[in-house]
């Protein structure tokens, strides 16, 4: 059998998915300027009732992911005129998802110049690190926080022009349940795809908006508010060091679910949710009957106030945001900036609710000066904007891993993967 020759990663498009608990998203993206993009394509695969794979951030099914991950890469490669998308960037969250700094020392005895590989394995050895400590976590992301080259603090990751005997590297780390990582790498394993490398869904967050308001932001202090269906986690971030990342594992389903409980199907209450919602009754604009169908059990209509509905929704997302804005609290003094993102910032008045809770200036993270001029519309929404962090990420990974071949998932790993869950499930 003729084996197919391995392509190296920076000749295919920039692939990023999302492995969101409502949907799985794909979105391809080439780059044609310094830090600007421009989609190729975008596919999606809606999460069914009944057949969720992904919740609260975390895989939970990982055949099931496996097969959406290679559904929604084929849709894509389909979409784009490429024959496969072997490969991809991910970005990673979930409930458990927790940070610690961590470092690394190299006395490279006299100044030697700072290669990308010795940077590489001082970042592994600080994943060791935490996980040595602790067997039942992975890390899933580290982020730089500073470099100190023979002494001297820098920024910037050190290039191969620069030269040094003692090399430290500082990261933050996030770290979670060893779950996560090893249902991940299944899910693609069976998907007979590769992660090209993951990111914390933190970082993609940040590095987008950073790069459309200026990195100023970062070191002024900002902090992120990303509304997601099934979870919703706020992150802190000052001069070059996360303060704080903690997730609530409740978002936008659990107010389609509350409002479910008023007697209409969950569909009905997701559709009247986004096209009536809004955060709080102060925020209308006029106050409405609604007349839905009743769920089927019931059979008949419902009436309900615009209202009514927004009250309840306030409720709501009080018990969602009130331990994070407790968290945001404590910290205020000390950033100027709430970015607000996610599916859930899309709700009509969310920005002037969470606005009425805190001091600080409250504003969307916005992702559009990294997209072509020309790009639709809808890919500047906020539910995009984790992947176009990811692709922005993901370039400049590949930049500083250039010729790195695409590794593909062998017919033998799938095997064995498929053979060890087989026991597993009859265990």
């Amino acid at each position: 059998m003729a084996r197919k020759q391995a392509k190296k990663a920076d000749t295919l498009p920039l692939v990023a998915i999302d492995l969101g608990s409502d949907s799985v998203r794909a979105m391809a993206a080439k780059r044609i300027a310094p830090d600007l993009f421009q989609i190729l394509g975008v596919e999606e695969r809606p999460q069914k009732l009944g057949n969720v794979c992904v919740e609260q951030g975390i895989i939970t099914q990982s055949s099931n992911a496996g097969y959406v991950i290679a559904e929604v890469l084929k849709l894509l490669a389909n979409r784009i005129g490429e024959n496969e998308l072997p490969t991809a960037f991910i970005s990673v969250g979930g409930q458990s998802m927790q940070i610690v700094a961590v470092h690394s020392k190299r006395d490279q005895a006299r100044k030697k110049e700072i290669s990308q590989a010795l940077l590489d394995e001082m970042e592994q050895e600080c994943k060791e690190k935490i996980e040595r400590r602790n067997p039942e976590v992975a890390v899933l992301g580290l982020v730089p926080s500073f470099f100190k080259l023979d002494g001297l603090e820098q920024d910037e990751v050190p290039s191969p022009e620069q030269r040094a005997a003692l090399v430290e590297t500082h990261y933050i780390a996030f770290y979670g349940r060893k779950t996560i990582d090893t249902q991940l790498q299944k899910s693609f394993s069976q998907a007979g795809r590769s992660i090209e490398h993951a990111f914390v869904r933190p970082e993609c967050l940040l590095s987008a908006f950073a790069t459309c308001d200026g990195n100023h932001v970062l070191q002024n202090g900002c902090a992120v508010l990303d509304l997601g269906a099934q979870t919703t986690s706020l992150t802190v971030y000052k001069g070059g060091q996360y303060l704080l990342n903690k997730v609530v594992p409740k978002g936008g389903y659990h107010i389609t679910r509350m409002l479910e409980q008023q007697g209409m199907s969950f569909t009905t209450a997701e559709v009247l949710k986004k096209q009536f919602g809004c955060a709080a009754p102060a925020y209308l604009t006029k106050n409405v009957r609604l007349r839905v169908p009743a769920a089927p059990e019931i059979g008949g209509e419902m009436i309900i106030a615009s209202q009514e509905l927004a009250e309840a929704i306030e409720l709501k997302l009080h018990e969602i945001l009130a331990p994070l804005m407790d968290e945001l609290k404590k910290v205020e003094s000390r950033i100027q900036t709430l970015y607000i993102t996610g599916g859930g910032s899309m709700m009509a008045g969310i920005a002037e609710y969470i606005q009425s809770l805190t001091p600080i200036r409250v504003q969307y993270g916005a992702h559009n000066l990294l997209l072509h001029r020309d790009t639709d519309e809808k890919f500047l929404s906020p539910q995009y904007t984790s992947l176009v962090g990811t692709i922005l990420l993901g370039q400049d990974y590949r930049d500083n891993h250039k010729n790195q071949l695409v590794r593909q998932p062998g017919f033998f790993d799938r095997m064995k993967e498929s053979t060890l869950e087989m026991f597993i499930d009859q265990n």
